[in-house]
């Protein structure tokens, strides 16, 4: 296993919780009367209860942008940044970011805002619901190395949600030569929505063909399954589960993050 993720995190198995951003300028959805102010006093206050529910890690990102470009504007990034900003006085344990659905903007935001870790759709060529999707990890994995991002840690997440893999090819062989060619610090593995559950045969071809590469459960991980996805998987992302009633639109709610981390505990322990 590799040791990056003990250096990461104080506990083994570690779940990162989501922190979803609202609608941001230039979004479709974003609320101009509120402005930018309440983007950030949500943030602040779902930071405040992923925290005290006791997740280890967070991951911070603009997940009602919708829809999605593949490849961001700038006012996406800045206004992450500016958010992040506001929020780094609170944050006490690890967290990544992710620009929906841009390596190449998660990274640059990292960077700018000291964030460890980014999650993004780096590799493979895609049919998504928001059009054909490519990918360039070489010209990304350069980039990092030119703005000074060698240490943030890049989750690969190789199958994406609403969006379907071009090539034939089986997520044994996918996950192989992503290790080799490509070289993940981890590789995530996602249903086919935010909240949806991963399926837990794929989890396990994906960790049996990932070597030394930590793999995280990406997506519909709830109380009642955590065990057994952590029985598999080396770490989970959560985000849909923490909202309350489990809706993805909702705010989170402390005590289902209270509830799932302390099933975590009690799994970890076995382990």
């Amino acid at each position: 296993m590799s040791d990056w993720l003990g250096s990461v995190f104080p506990v083994i198995k570690p779940v990162i919780a989501m922190l979803h951003l609202s609608a941001l300028p230039g979004d479709p959805g974003f609320d101009t009367a509120a402005g930018i102010r309440a983007v950030v006093d949500r943030a602040k206050s779902e930071l405040a209860d992923l925290q005290e529910g006791g997740v280890d890690g967070i991951m911070i990102s603009n997940e009602f942008s919708l829809p999605y470009l593949t490849k961001t504007e700038p006012i996406t990034a800045i206004s992450m940044a500016r958010i992040i900003g506001e929020l780094l006085g609170d944050i006490r344990i690890p967290y990544g970011v992710n620009v929906l659905w841009d390596g190449r903007a998660s990274i640059d935001l990292a960077v700018a805002t000291g964030a460890q870790y980014v999650r993004e759709i780096f590799t493979g060529v895609y049919a998504s619901d928001f059009g054909l999707w490519n990918t360039n990890i070489g010209e990304v994995a350069r980039h990092r190395a030119r703005v000074g991002g060698g240490d943030v840690k890049l989750f690969f997440n190789i199958v994406p949600e609403s969006a379907k893999y071009l090539a034939d090819r089986d997520l044994k062989s996918i996950t192989e030569t992503t290790v080799f060619a490509t070289l993940p610090d981890a590789i995530c593995v996602s249903g086919l929505t935010a909240g949806a559950p991963t399926d837990v045969q794929a989890l396990a071809t994906v960790k049996s063909a990932a070597g030394s590469v930590p793999v995280f459960v990406n997506t519909g991980v709830r109380a009642n399954n955590v065990g057994d996805q952590l029985a598999i998987a080396d770490g989970a992302i959560i985000g849909t589960y923490f909202k309350k009633d489990g809706v993805f639109e909702n705010r989170v709610e402390q005590a289902r993050v209270h509830e799932l981390m302390g099933a975590a505990r009690d799994a970890r322990a076995s382990f």
